[in-house]
């Protein structure tokens, strides 16, 4: 247990650490969104190709065929490779200023709780800094593959591949991606459910957090599911600016871990809560048993003096 003085010191340095952070957390959780609409929109403009297209080569007799279907694919990838270089700066950006998010939560659920995995630390820090490189680096090979592809003379299947996913340089990227993405999701993960534990995080906010690393990790749905990790990170830099709603978890003023109520617990608290009024109720109903009685007491007393006099 940390003294009541190194407590001290810690929320003074975490409240300092918190409210340089909040204004870059702000910023972050937009240019994630940003970039994702940016990406999507022009993705969304590439031209398709069909089963019927894909299939025409084969049906004439094409078995490798020297104008691949999915040229022009290619080719509009090349031209839009600025739109898509700069969606990924502003990804590498977002995703910097989160893995600075996840620490400073991490140090001070470490503070709280020592025994917090550990490993946790690394996999932000090393996955965080990975994932922001090669979102970058993959578009830029990809723009450069796509380029040489554009300016060339094989136009074949072959050299579509190349030029999308099959070449060494698109081979060793997306080995690295997986990795660094399924070891960010993986400290995330971790950091939001000790986080919870130890009641810096609302509960809601770290089932967020874990569906927000596993969109980071698995990057679907276009811009629309993407918006959750955007909002996340909104919410992260409100909170450490201090305007939380309702106030701000009890743990990060305390210095220590404030673990939220169990469902027992808040069953229990809510039994005698409900207890409360059926007590008033029931001395609501014996308050009347004693004027009762003295009524009936002193309508006795009058029958025995008319009695007397009779």
């Amino acid at each position: 247990m940390a003294s009541s003085r190194d407590s001290r010191e810690q929320v003074t340095r975490e409240t300092e650490r918190r409210s340089r952070l909040s204004v870059a957390a702000f910023g972050g959780g937009f240019l994630y969104l940003l970039s994702a609409i940016i990406i999507s929109e022009t993705l969304n403009g590439a031209p398709t190709v069909g089963l019927l297209q894909g299939l025409k080569p084969a049906l004439e007799g094409e078995a490798s065929p020297a104008v691949s279907p999915r040229t022009e694919e290619v080719k509009f990838i090349s031209h839009h490779a600025f739109s898509l270089i700069a969606g990924s700066t502003l990804v590498a950006i977002a995703v910097g200023i989160l893995t600075l998010i996840l620490l400073v939560l991490l140090d001070a659920t470490r503070f709280r709780r020592p025994q917090t995995w550990s490993a946790a630390r690394p996999l932000v820090i090393g996955g965080g800094v990975a994932v922001a490189v090669v979102s970058l680096a993959h578009q830029v090979v990809t723009a450069i593959e796509t380029h040489s592809f554009s300016v060339g003379h094989d136009f074949s299947n072959h050299a579509v591949e190349q030029a999308l996913t099959k070449g060494t340089a698109n081979s060793i990227i997306d080995y690295v991606d997986l990795l660094a993405g399924l070891a960010l999701a993986a400290g995330m993960i971790a950091v939001m459910i000790n986080a919870m534990r130890v009641g810096l995080l609302p509960r809601w906010m770290s089932f967020l957090g874990m569906f927000s690393a596993i969109l980071i990790f698995l990057p679907i749905g276009g811009a629309e599911l993407q918006l959750v990790p955007a909002f996340w990170i909104v919410m992260m830099g409100i909170l450490f600016s201090g305007k939380w709603p309702n106030g701000e978890p009890p743990a990060w003023k305390a210095g220590e871990a404030v673990p939220w109520p169990s469902r027992a617990d808040m069953q229990a608290s809510g039994s005698t809560s409900k207890g409360q009024p059926a007590l008033a109720g029931a001395a609501a109903d014996a308050g009347p048993a004693p004027t009762q009685a003295a009524s009936v007491g002193s309508s006795r007393k009058r029958r025995r003096k008319r009695g007397a006099r009779g």
